[in-house]
Formats: structure tokens, C-alpha cells, sequence
């Protein structure tokens, strides 16, 4: 395991975001599009200039992901949503007022999934749920409690997935034809002196990268073995997603919602966007409404 002490952590842009998550790159664009969730707004940044254009939104934002038809599909506070593609408009009513969607993300099929979270954190109160391309909401998983980083192997057959205060990476054997999960094994236990896991993402060679939330870095497990550490000038950062053309830069949203106010003058770039080169690339975002390596067939 390397500790990378000396890996240069750019800053994208010193947003400010209270609960900055969900990065990905979106390939139509060649930006960074993440988002606020306390902010109530879908952020999307040049990584050459920092300029970044927002779109705001009615409600709490857990997660976005690009639409083959255009535009992002969303999970909103209280459901999900198409944004960007014409007025915002709502396709599925899934939380309840004392839930939020937290994190999200498009598996190879084309399908949307995001998970809830309570906003008091009520232990097992939440669940993972998946939009299908036709519009149909299935809840997958029930007896989560904050719902957050999703990824999927190279050929489909496993998505990894955190519920955070299990302070684990699990797996389960996935059907790329159906979206069905199936048996779930834990890939690795995060001891809770190194922060929680929060967001994640999966490079080309397979290995997970996942945010710490409260430990101030971001660590790279290879068969669940801790393989690197980057640390941050931050103490919260919640995801990470590869971009830039060749998909060789890690960028990583964070957040300062919860610090004290003196803990924030000591972190002057809580919630920031910010950019690592860690000699690894990653794979393209999938779409939603679009088959992996097929054309969008059906929304």
C-alpha cells in the first residue's frame, strides 16, 4: 500500500458547495458535472478554466446521471426526474418526506439506480431502488441507512455498493439483461478511524476508489486490499469520478456541511471541486436509456 503524500491535488474550483457529490464526466460536454445537494443545484464545470454553469432545481439533489435523449435524469428528493432536456419535469414519486436520495448512478444496461437516506440517519430506514428505461421504479434493496458510492465491473457481472455506516464495500453478482442482484458478499471492512465511506468509482483495471468522508482522503482498494491513500486539504470528501479525455484525471467533490464554524476557517476549500492525476484511467459514465457499447434503444 502507498500513502501518496506527494500525488498534487489541484483545485478545480473553490465552489463552496455544502454537500458537494455525484461527479461524472460528461463526454458530450468534455465537463465535469456534479452536484449540490443542500445547494439544490446540478453543477457543470470546464476543468481548464473553472467556470461553471448551475442549474438550479426545486428540491434537494442526491445524484445525476446523462440521458441518451438528452439532458440528465435525476434523483430529486422525492423522486426522479429528466432536467435539462426542456421544462423539469418529474417520472417517478419514490421518497417520502423524511427521506432523501443520496447517491446514484447508470449500470451498463441503461438503467438509473439511487439510493435514500433519512434525514435523521434512522438505521435501516432507507433503500436502494433502480429506474429502468421504461419508466418503472423497482426497489431493489430495503434496510440501508445511507445509501451512497455504486460501481460496476468491467464485463457487468458484479456492482459493488456502500451503505455507509456498515463501513463496508460489498458486491453482488449482477444480471447485465434483467438488472437483478443477486448473492452479496463484503469485499472489504474500512476501519472507522479512517473516515466512512461515502461515493466510489472503479478504474480500468478494476480498482475502487472511494471518498472518505471525515477522514480526508481518497483510497484505492484492489481485491479488497488497500492499495493507495491520497490525502485532501479538506476532512469531507464525498465522491470521485474520472474525466478529462483520456479519463486519467480523478476528480473529487466535498463538502462542509456539519463543520463547526472554526473548523471551517481552518478548511478554507471545504467544498471544493478538485482534480488528482493518479497515473490510472478510468471508464466512460454510462448512459441512461443506453445499452453499454449499443445504441439508446428505449426511454
Amino acid at each position: 500500500m502507498s500513502d501518496d503524500v506527494d500525488t498534487q491535488v489541484e483545485v478545480v474550483v473553490a465552489a463552496g458547495a455544502e454537500l458537494g457529490e455525484g461527479p461524472f464526466w460528461d463526454v458530450r460536454s468534455n465537463r465535469i458535472v456534479w452536484v449540490d445537494i443542500k445547494g439544490k443545484a446540478i453543477h457543470q464545470t470546464d476543468p481548464h478554466t473553472g467556470q461553471t454553469e448551475s442549474i438550479e432545481v426545486p428540491l434537494h439533489v442526491g445524484a445525476v446521471a446523462p440521458r441518451a435523449l438528452g439532458g440528465f435524469v435525476a434523483a430529486l428528493q422525492d423522486g426522479f426526474w429528466v432536467i435539462g432536456d426542456g421544462p423539469l419535469r418529474r417520472v417517478a414519486e419514490v421518497a417520502d418526506v423524511d427521506l432523501r436520495f443520496n447517491d446514484g448512478k447508470c449500470d451498463p444496461g441503461g438503467r438509473f439506480w439511487a439510493g435514500t437516506m433519512a434525514y435523521n440517519k434512522s438505521a435501516g430506514a432507507a433503500a436502494l431502488y433502480c429506474l429502468d428505461t421504461d419508466g418503472t421504479v423497482t426497489r431493489v434493496l430495503d434496510g440501508v441507512t445511507i445509501s451512497n458510492g455504486l460501481a460496476w465491473s468491467r464485463n457487468g457481472d458484479t456492482m459493488f455498493y456502500i451503505d455507509s455506516p456498515t463501513q463496508r464495500i460489498d458486491s453482488f453478482t449482477f444480471t447485465l439483461s434483467s438488472g437483478a442482484i443477486g448473492e452479496r458478499r463484503t469485499v472489504t471492512d474500512i476501519p472507522e478511524q479512517v473516515g466512512s465511506p461515502d461515493g466510489m468509482t472503479i478504474d480500468a483495471e478494476g480498482g475502487l476508489w472511494v471518498a472518505l468522508w471525515g477522514g480526508g482522503a481518497v483510497h484505492r482498494y484492489v481485491d479488497g486490499r488497500l492499495d493507495r491513500v491520497v490525502t485532501l486539504p479538506v476532512s469531507q470528501p464525498t465522491s470521485c469520478a474520472f474525466g478529462g479525455p483520456d479519463l486519467n484525471e480523478l476528480y473529487v467533490t466535498s463538502a462542509w456541511n456539519g463543520l463547526s464554524k472554526s473548523q471551517r476557517r481552518g478548511q478554507p476549500l471545504a467544498g471544493a471541486l478538485f482534480r488528482i492525476r493518479p497515473g490510472v484511467s478510468g471508464v466512460p459514465p454510462f448512459v441512461y436509456g443506453q445499452m453499454w457499447r449499443r445504441q439508446p434503444e428505449r426511454l
